[in-house]
């Protein structure tokens, strides 16, 4: 395969470069308004060749491959009166187009509102995702939750129902609001922020809080044209807040059931007259406790931005974030019978008042230079570095036994962890004859390290004065509260005795060229890269590994508004562990083949996309369920094969209406057992997902009248066919029952003034995930929250 990649790139770009002579131009150009601000979001017509764009951020647009001729420019915006610019273009050389609009900053952001366009559907995904191409053009499956998504469903952190907006994601295992931890395609997917890979152990990232958040780009499938190293099913990308260049803010307030109280500042404005020194800062506190007594989450974020314009093709931003939580001991998430799942009661908790909280402090900072070589060509240079903080405990039983009794256990978790990463890439959109080139090329550098001591324990039951989960008693443990003494060892060495030590160095490259053919209706993408590692885990020797794998994918064009799309791509990542019975460890390898359909439709207003994939991934390890799980122990399973069907729609379907909605069918197996893995066996389901996920949200804004502004909100998430994490149980009749959760809301929008309230839960269904834990011979299991309230109020100027 590597030699036909080679080859082919070889022989396009002698056939490229063959049509060289065959010139063509460019048109380029800004459009601002009349107080000079950026005019974001305009359409530009050229009349008469069937091609129109929207202006950037910047106000920027261009079209490329033009033939030489006159033509006539078109721009327009909803409710307002269309302008014409004539324009000449040459061959092999690029018209320059300045316009002004005769409207204000303040005008336009209103007429964008008003239209609709900033809504539940985007066109386009983030410069931290490397790409080009827009979405409709892109082979691959990538679904994007917007800003005005996670406003409208009053999502406040990543674990808040977010997931609710792709097909196919699911959570488990994920510690309550500390880890997101998502599952999608049959595997965990990785965690990004703002084009960087921040897993920094295997339960992930500690959980974004949304005020920080511009929107979350979720890519499904391989993604091999960014990833140095990451997992084949997917990942999600979280993009932040920057500054627009507008001078604008908001405050808003948020109180709910269980004692949420939550306030949240966001200013956006100009540090220096000129414009070119710019700055957004957002601020969040938030008071929150849980249906179940003792159980509490406490947080605040520091996120402030800054954008300086070096020069007329040159920005630098520089970008810190501060996340602060005070919890409660996250283990009280899980609770735990002998006799099934769901038999006690939906508050039910083993958590005692007095445990000592669990303190966080995530610190994180971006640098970020954006160079404009010329109009075909963009160079972005950018460094993260990530400091995180933990220290508190983490409950799970010694003993669950059959009368309703149980031992408590308490263990210690302190944790560090760093990261400093890197990365260098350059894009770039030429026309080589007839055929357009976009190219991304660049490097990906990381180092990251993880500790933890959970060495400690401490039994808060003795024999003979358990833990009645029948008649809960939450008075003073039998045998007391814990008291860890951290002062005989650093961190670092009490690590290094419980085996809590996680370390990754790896270099990336990677060369990506999409070729358009026929005017850009026909594209072929050719890909590679090589990646090397060298990692080490839970006190193994490092390991290291390096390979090269292709990426192909080939999207057609079927008509203005409807491309079909195909992809190969292999999966590389490297693993480390210590396998239940001894055994050496090998790196993940497989394929990855997707197959879809996209369609804009009402002019581009709404989208839908349908995939179909198939995911093969050779010598993946998973926890040891006969071990204990500070054991560190793993399986391997072999090999095993995910494959679904997957149908995602955005966007607004009339004026006034939004729609989200989605269904995944997913079906991932064992094809392959390992020698001397007993525990699974071929043609076992690979636990943790739902075989069918549907979801919807559907939200409608009266338009004119009396009640103009107000709006109505409504959706649901229904997950059949669940697998718990492991399929262990003794009974074969303790399956996890089919999910069903209703939400709904109402609001008001009126001048600067915006007031929603939702519920959740409507129904007040008790829903819950979890498994059989052979280890304890118990079911355990996590329940969400019952029906409950939240109610906002924000501010706008």
């Amino acid at each position: 395969m590597r030699q036909f990649l080679l080859s082919a790139l070889f022989i396009i770009s002698l056939f490229t470069g063959g049509f060289a002579q065959q010139g063509r131009g460019n048109i380029a150009g800004k459009i601002t308004t009349i107080d000079d601000k950026r005019a974001a979001m305009v359409t530009v017509v050229i009349k008469g060749a069937r091609k129109n764009t929207l202006t950037d951020d910047d106000g920027a647009f261009v079209f490329r491959n033009i033939q030489p001729g006159d033509y006539e420019l078109e721009f327009s915006l909803v409710g307002y009166e269309t302008i014409t610019s004539r324009v000449s273009v040459e061959a092999n050389k690029t018209t320059s187009v300045v316009k002004q609009l005769q409207i204000s900053d303040k005008q336009l952001q209103e007429v964008i509102i008003k239209s609709g366009i900033k809504n539940y559907k985007t066109g386009t995904t983030s410069s931290s995702l490397r790409l080009q191409t827009p979405l409709l053009e892109v082979p691959q499956n990538i679904q994007v939750v917007t800003n005005k998504v996670l406003a409208d469903q009053q999502v406040i952190s990543m674990s808040d129902g977010l997931i609710r907006n792709v097909s196919g994601a699911v959570r488990a295992e994920h510690w309550g609001d500390m880890y997101a931890n998502i599952t999608s395609r049959g595997s965990q997917i990785q965690a990004f922020r703002n084009g960087f890979n921040v897993v920094n152990s295997y339960w992930g990232p500690l959980t974004e809080d949304m005020s920080f958040v511009d929107h979350i780009e979720f890519v499904k499938g391989p993604a091999g044209f960014m990833l140095a190293n990451g997992d084949p099913s997917g990942l999600y990308n979280v993009v932040t807040k920057k500054p627009t260049g507008q001078t604008k803010g908001q405050v808003e307030f948020t109180m709910g059931s269980y004692d949420l109280y939550r306030g949240t500042v966001d200013l956006d404005g100009k540090l220096s007259k000129d414009g070119k020194l710019l700055y957004r800062l957002n601020l969040m506190g938030q008071s929150r406790n849980s249906f179940r007594e003792n159980e509490y989450n406490n947080r605040y974020s520091i996120a402030p931005v800054f954008s300086y314009q070096l020069d007329e093709k040159t920005k630098l931003i520089v970008e810190y974030t501060l996340q602060h939580a005070k919890m409660s001991d996250v283990g009280s998430y899980y609770v735990f019978s002998t006799k099934g799942f769901g038999v006690l009661p939906y508050d039910f908790t083993t958590l005692p008042p007095g445990i000592e909280p669990t303190t966080i402090n995530d610190h994180s900072i971006f640098l970020n230079l954006q160079h404009q070589l010329n109009n075909q060509w963009k160079i972005t240079a950018q460094g993260a570095y990530f400091n995180y903080r933990q220290m508190g405990t983490s409950m799970w039983p010694a003993a669950v036994n059959d009368n309703g009794t149980m031992q408590r256990s308490i263990g210690s978790w302190d944790a560090k962890s760093n990261m400093t990463l890197m990365q260098a890439f350059i894009n770039g959109d030429v026309q080589t004859g007839l055929i357009r080139q976009r190219i991304v090329g660049g490097i990906d550098v990381g180092t990251k390290s993880y500790l933890a001591d959970w060495g400690q324990s401490h039994l808060l039951d003795t024999v003979g004065a358990e833990f009645n989960t029948l008649d809960p008693s939450y008075g003073i443990p039998s045998n007391g509260y814990p008291s860890f003494d951290h002062r005989w060892s650093t961190l670092e060495q009490r690590a290094q005795a419980a085996g809590g030590n996680i370390d990754q160095r790896y270099t990336g490259v990677y060369l990506q060229d999409e070729l358009g053919f026929f005017d850009n209706k026909l594209r072929l993408t050719l890909a590679g890269r090589y990646t090397y590692v060298k990692q080490s885990e839970w006190g193994d020797a490092p390991m290291s590994a390096k390979h090269f794998t292709p990426r192909v994918g080939i999207s057609v064009s079927l008509d203005k508004f409807t491309s079909a799309y195909g992809l190969y791509d292999q999966a590389f990542l490297p693993q480390a562990g210590r396998i239940a019975g001894g055994g050496s460890v090998k790196p993940i390898t497989g394929s990855n083949v997707e197959f879809g359909i996209k369609r804009d439709w009402d002019n581009g207003r709404w989208n839908t996309t349908l995939s179909a994939y198939r995911i093969i991934k050779n010598h993946e390890l998973t926890i040891d369920p006969n071990s204990p799980p500070t054991s560190g122990l793993s399986i391997e399973l072999g090999q095993k094969q995910s494959q679904g069907i997957e149908f995602d729609l955005r966007g607004r379907i009339l004026n006034g209406l939004n729609l989200i909605a989605n269904y995944a069918l997913t079906e991932s197996k064992v094809t392959k057992v390992s020698e001397g893995v007993t525990v699974v066996k071929k043609g076992d389901i690979v636990p943790g997902y739902a075989k069918h996920t549907v979801n919807t949200w559907l939200s409608y804004k009266i338009q004119d009248g009396i009640l103009k502004g107000a709006g109505i909100s409504a959706g649901f998430t229904w997950l059949a066919g669940r697998r718990t994490y492991w399929e262990t149980s003794p009974d074969p009749n303790q399956n996890l029952p089919d999910y069903f959760k209703l939400d709904g809301g109402l609001n008001w929008e009126k001048d600067k003034i915006k007031i929603a309230v939702n519920v959740f839960n409507i129904l007040d269904k008790f829903i819950y995930s979890g498994s059989y834990y052979s280890w304890l011979n118990a079911y355990y299991w996590q329940t969400e929250t019952p029906r409950n309230v939240r109610f906002s109020i924000s501010y706008s100027f």
